[in-house]
């Protein structure tokens, strides 16, 4: 329930945002259109709290998103939504042009496809317990190794910053060494190879 709660933080803050411009047509007016469809066209849910809500909303999607970033280590989603919220609040506080309302459009759609990137990187990602991000793609860390001399078998978690060119059997305390021509004891006594492999680019 928690996981899930967090994986939702920066969707609830950009639905928030646009329902908030829904409910708020007269500062809104690209939005008025849906709120009269709605039979919503002179009303002001927000009064005058409407701008700070709607910036709270802005500033709740782009920390949802940057909390998913921590998981999966994919830059892009949070790089859009920190320009994003930038745009927001130029428009807000430095552009003193009349403009300045599109500029506040500009960085809601901006997050609003953030939070798009960020639900497909977070989907792939929670699909797999075991995984996680080499080079900007999704990698299987998990791979068993099976020891040639015993036989023993054991399940370990593969670094992504680093190759592990010795192993030792926990059984029998062999020292394993990669094969010629594998680049670590992943690649060639383990289930899964490492992450470099998974991606196609060189290992260590």
């Amino acid at each position: 329930m928690k996981f899930k709660l967090i994986n939702n933080i920066d969707k609830l803050g950009t639905f928030g945002l646009f329902l908030t411009a829904i409910f708020s047509p007269c500062c809104f007016p690209l939005f008025a259109f849906g709120a009269s469809a709605l039979g919503l066209g002179s009303l002001e849910l927000f009064g005058g709290w409407t701008m700070w809500i709607f910036q709270i909303m802005v500033l709740i999607s782009i920390i949802g998103i940057y909390i998913s970033y921590r998981k999966h280590k994919y830059f892009y989603p949070l790089l859009i939504a920190i320009s994003s919220g930038i745009i927001i609040f130029s428009g807000y506080y430095l552009s003193k042009s009349e403009n300045s309302t599109y500029l506040i459009y500009a960085g809601m759609f901006g997050l609003f496809i953030a939070t798009i990137g960020n639900y497909y990187q977070n989907k792939i990602y929670g699909n797999c317990k075991t995984c996680g991000i080499y080079e900007g793609k999704t990698v299987e860390l998990k791979s068993t190794i099976i020891c040639p001399k015993c036989g023993y078998k054991k399940d370990e978690m593969m670094p992504t910053n680093a190759c592990e060119f010795f192993y030792e059997c926990e059984n029998c305390k062999t020292i394993l060494r990669p094969l010629e021509g594998d680049c670590c004891v992943y690649c060639s006594y383990g289930s899964v190879k490492c992450p470099p492999i998974q991606v196609g680019t060189r290992c260590c």
